[in-house]
């Protein structure tokens, strides 16, 4: 699924042809983004935050599940056998990343539905009894939201944790293959959902709270690729070539640009301004923030394609 070069391009034969797909890297960040949303909302839930009507945990979750479900469209169009994917659910395979992940992505719909549930539309309220007895039962039951914000919180988690490993399973691959990159994902997913939520919180005090976190999260993911990049440099001399593909070789441009500068340092500085009442707070650099982890994607995943064991010991 991850692995997208075909026998008439492979890597072995001629190490110059590669196909770079969109799809996974767009799966990762939408999942990324899914994550750390759910994240938010289920902290929010769980710390009674639900109780002001303009709360984002009321929004979040179907802003989640329409994400998920792009995400696992697009992940559904870099299959290569698409009508057997049926066959994931018929098993369940300890050792397979991605056995864990379909079952994890899965399970996450009724959560999310779930969450929708605290504030239905009125449509649903009106038509369908047993939406209004949960609602109410919901609302009756303050501990029931505060477990269900848990079982949300755990359950983006376990996205987050899931896209890096992934792809840090798969050996084949000198660049992916480090302990941290699901830190690296994960903390980047929430860095993007912080800034998304910023933008968009209706309650004044959930904006200022997310700008803060997420300049946590920023400096958090500065420090996560520097360990990322000084583990592999200082492993094998194949490790350290795949890591030159970021630092100075052929995604470096992209990298120290897009990445690190317009997706991390600048609206850092921009958002320590605003938190610190020095500037006003803007959407230019929540926006730069959510572009950076898209790239950051599309990046990992185009260099580690081409930071295979034979393209790089010869």
């Amino acid at each position: 699924m991850i692995e997208i070069t075909t026998t008439r391009h492979n890597p072995l034969i001629d190490p110059s042809l590669h196909i770079w797909g969109w799809e996974i890297p767009v799966y990762l960040f939408l999942g990324g983004m899914v994550a750390g949303m759910m994240l938010i909302s289920g902290y929010f839930m769980f710390s009674g935050r639900y109780k002001e009507t303009n709360c984002s945990c009321y929004y979040l979750p179907i802003m989640s599940f329409i994400l998920l479900s792009l995400g696992m469209f697009a992940l559904f169009l870099d299959l290569e056998h698409k009508f057997y994917v049926w066959r994931l659910y018929t098993t369940f395979q300890i050792t397979s990343p991605m056995s864990w992940g379909s079952w994890i992505l899965i399970l996450v719909y009724p959560i999310l539905f779930a969450n929708m549930l605290m504030r239905p539309h009125r449509l649903l309220l009106e038509k369908i009894p047993h939406v209004k007895k949960w609602h109410e039962y919901l609302h009756a039951h303050p501990l029931l939201i505060r477990n269900l914000g848990v079982v949300t919180m755990f359950f983006g988690a376990a996205i987050g944790l899931y896209t890096g490993v992934l792809l840090s399973s798969l050996g084949a691959r000198p660049l992916w293959s480090s302990s941290i990159l699901w830190m690296l994902f994960l903390v980047s997913g929430l860095s993007g959902a912080a800034a998304f939520v910023h933008v968009i919180a209706k309650n004044v005090y959930e904006r200022e709270l997310l700008a803060k976190a997420d300049n946590g999260f920023l400096i958090l993911e500065l420090f996560i690729i520097a360990v990322f990049l000084i583990g592999l440099s200082s492993n094998s001399d194949v490790h350290a070539k795949a890591v030159d593909l970021l630092l100075i070789g052929k995604f470096a441009s992209i990298f120290w640009v897009f990445v690190i500068g317009m997706g991390i340092v600048i609206p850092l500085f921009i958002q320590l301004l605003a938190v610190n009442h020095k500037i006003r707070h803007t959407p230019i650099a929540p926006l730069m923030v959510i572009i950076g982890g898209l790239i950051l994607r599309f990046v990992i995943v185009a260099a580690g394609q081409y930071s295979h064991w034979y393209a790089l010991t010869n």
